[in-house]
């Protein structure tokens, strides 16, 4: 039973969870959004320390791999290096949209599963999935048209979309067979597919993992002052 360590910053929130061969023994969420960098670490500190447990003890960490906000995917990758080289415990990443439609899939029951992640404007960070969970659109940036998904669903199928990106085509195309769940990015959704990377030894590179950016940084050069 592998004792693991999981890391939540792909996206406005953070959090943390460690679990027990898939029990969750601790979950801790941040106080607001994009609060990453301030609460990720105290976060960590807290759920170790209310069940009593030295790094040493871990079996592994776990971390949303994104895609996701730039920033906030750097914060989370970095501590969780940090950890798995101090404590010479191997890191697992975990791909956040299909953590997502993981998730999804066991809340609802369609043909299809469409996790979201807000890319800003009209664009999401999404992939499709089959009710077989079988990846048929691996994770992309798509800008949103109304007619997105019309194709997928003309004999009556249904697709169940879901994380924060959802919400834009809600507000889109919001029809019948279209399933608006109101599931975000948590650290208790990688608990299912970390356990089994580690009982499959998927472990990546300390040393050289990145997470799945799919954009570059949206820096901003200040104006100058007259």
């Amino acid at each position: 039973m592998a004792l693991i360590l999981h890391i939540e910053t792909a996206t406005d929130l953070t959090s943390v969870c460690i679990s027990k061969d898939t029990t969750v023994l601790s979950i801790k969420n941040g106080s607001g959004p994009m609060k990453h960098s301030q609460e990720l670490t105290l976060l960590i500190q807290d759920s170790m320390e209310e069940l009593g447990l030295p790094f040493k003890e871990l079996d592994a960490v776990s971390v949303s791999k994104g895609p996701g906000s730039y920033t906030a995917l750097r914060v989370g990758t970095s501590v969780a290096k940090g950890i798995c080289y101090a404590a010479d415990k191997p890191l697992i990443a975990v791909d956040t949209l299909e953590a997502l439609a993981y998730t999804t899939a066991l809340e609802v029951k369609a043909d299809f599963y469409c996790p979201m992640i807000d890319a800003r404007r009209k664009e999401v960070y999404m992939s499709f999935y089959n009710n077989k969970n079988a990846c048929l659109k691996p994770c992309q940036a798509l800008i949103l048209e109304t007619s997105t998904f019309a194709k997928y669903v003309q004999d009556g199928q249904r697709i169940a979309f879901s994380g924060n990106g959802s919400a834009k085509y809600k507000e889109m195309a919001n029809r019948p067979e279209f399933l608006f769940l109101d599931i975000k990015c948590s650290a208790l959704h990688l608990v299912p597919l970390a356990e089994h990377a580690y009982e499959k030894k998927k472990f990546e590179s300390t040393a050289y993992f990145e997470p799945t950016y799919l954009k570059p940084p949206n820096i901003t050069i200040p104006k100058k002052r007259l």
